[in-house]
């Protein structure tokens, strides 16, 4: 298929935010006593932070207000910001369709988080539309981030191709009826394209 319009998700797919991130979460769940591996954070890969708090909180019997656990946890990320690299046999792509596809963001981030991330790797304007998680109800594996985003961009979404890295964002697409394509894959080739 010839897509008419490409959808990818940031974390881990666009910006190798993800080690970072997991540094973040490390240390806010540490100050507030939850125990939380580096493994299960990364199968929960594209679910918003609040909700992983909430499930935490559930979990382990303690009182917490996920949203601000979720703002404390971002709060711990952005001073890591200036280590952040791209992606870049992803970015390549973007870069190379820039101008000639419409393209979204579609992430289980946070809209400020998500802006800074692409105004650092400067390719914030390359994206007709972000979707993030205060934008839907149902974040990922269900397929409402990647559905918004192609309705956001104008293209229907047998029509787009999505490009993620986790097997909930993998979920996603594939529920939204999308072309996906696994960047774990991708990344695993000599040479993407």
């Amino acid at each position: 298929m010839e897509p008419r319009g490409l959808i990818f998700d940031c974390d881990g797919t666009l910006a190798d935010s993800m080690p970072l991130h997991w540094r973040a979460w490390d240390q806010t769940c540490q100050r507030h006593g939850l125990e939380f591996t580096e493994e299960r954070f990364y199968s929960l890969g594209g679910v918003p932070s609040r909700r992983i708090f909430a499930m935490l909180g559930e979990e382990q019997g303690v009182d917490l207000d996920p949203l601000q656990l979720s703002r404390e946890k971002e709060a711990a990320y952005l001073p890591l910001m200036p280590e952040l690299k791209p992606v870049e046999p992803v970015v390549a792509i973007a870069r190379t369709h820039r101008g000639q596809l419409p393209m979204a963001v579609a992430t289980g981030g946070q809209r400020n988080c998500i802006t800074q991330i692409l105004e650092h790797l400067g390719i914030a304007d390359w994206f007709e539309a972000v979707v993030t998680s205060e934008d839907i109800e149902h974040p990922k594996p269900a397929p409402d981030t990647f559905l918004k985003a192609a309705a956001l961009i104008g293209v229907a979404p047998e029509e787009c191709r999505a490009y993620e890295d986790t097997d909930l964002g993998m979920q996603a697409i594939g529920a939204a009826g999308m072309e996906a394509v696994d960047v774990r894959e991708l990344l695993k080739q000599p040479t993407a394209s």
